[in-house]
């Protein structure tokens, strides 16, 4: 797609960063993120850094929650503040700590408007090359095979944060489950819409800030946990 039809598909698109203590790159990362999104809402979720006015230094909206509630939480508060303050098309749901590429966002806006998709989801492993060690591709590979049976998606990565959502899909979430479960639920009720959709490869940037923030044995064990007992979402 050429850079101004992009443009135009830009100015319809917002990021929803959840933050959380994350004063060390989040200036950086919404720099970097406006100079092809120049929408972003940043949820500041109940940090106690400078992270929130760093934010809004860098460009972002930002919308506070006064006590940590967790990503889930984080993530229904800016998608609820983007339906309800703009007339966006495209709502991408985009990390703070660096780990995710703008391009890849790009793409994958680009895909759903070619496509007319719902939703495109992003896969680190649909490439053939990715960062993640071997204890995490086998849990996160768990994850998604586990998924598949649940849900009827044919996913490869169900635990990627990276997302982009059609405002009607966005405007079906609920999502209620407000910590590391969140991301099942999004799975759950997304596959119960049954609308157009796609996974798109994506690359994580597994810096040694993000990894000291990563996942840990016990987090990840959490995670197939949520994934083994989350509700099924009927529609």
């Amino acid at each position: 797609m050429q850079a101004s039809a992009f443009e135009d598909l830009s100015r319809v698109s917002w990021l929803v960063i959840p933050l959380y203590n994350e004063a060390t790159v989040i200036y950086d990362v919404i720099t970097q993120a406006r100079k092809s999104f120049p929408n972003i809402v940043c949820v500041n979720d109940g940090s106690s850094d400078n992270g929130a006015e760093l934010a809004r230094q860098a460009g972002a909206v930002v919308v506070d929650h006064p006590i940590n509630l967790g990503q889930g939480a984080a993530l229904q508060t800016g998608i609820t503040w983007v339906l309800t303050y703009t007339d966006a098309k495209y709502i991408v749901t985009f990390d703070a700590d660096g780990q995710h590429r703008t391009s890849d966002a790009r793409a994958m806006i680009e895909r759903a408007e070619a496509e007319d998709l719902s939703f495109v989801l992003g896969s680190r492993f649909l490439g053939g090359s990715h960062q993640a060690g071997w204890l995490k591709k086998l849990i996160l590979s768990t994850a998604a095979k586990v998924t598949r049976v649940r849900t009827g998606m044919n996913l490869s990565d169900s635990h990627n944060g990276l997302r982009v959502l059609r405002r009607d899909a966005a405007a079906r979430l609920d999502l209620t489950m407000h910590r590391m479960a969140h991301a099942s639920q999004i799975i759950n009720q997304l596959a119960s819409m049954k609308l157009p959709w796609a996974e798109e490869s994506v690359t994580i940037d597994y810096t040694d800030y993000s990894r000291s923030k990563g996942q840990s044995l016990l987090n990840g064990v959490n995670i197939l946990t949520d994934v083994l007992f989350a509700p099924s979402e009927s529609r």
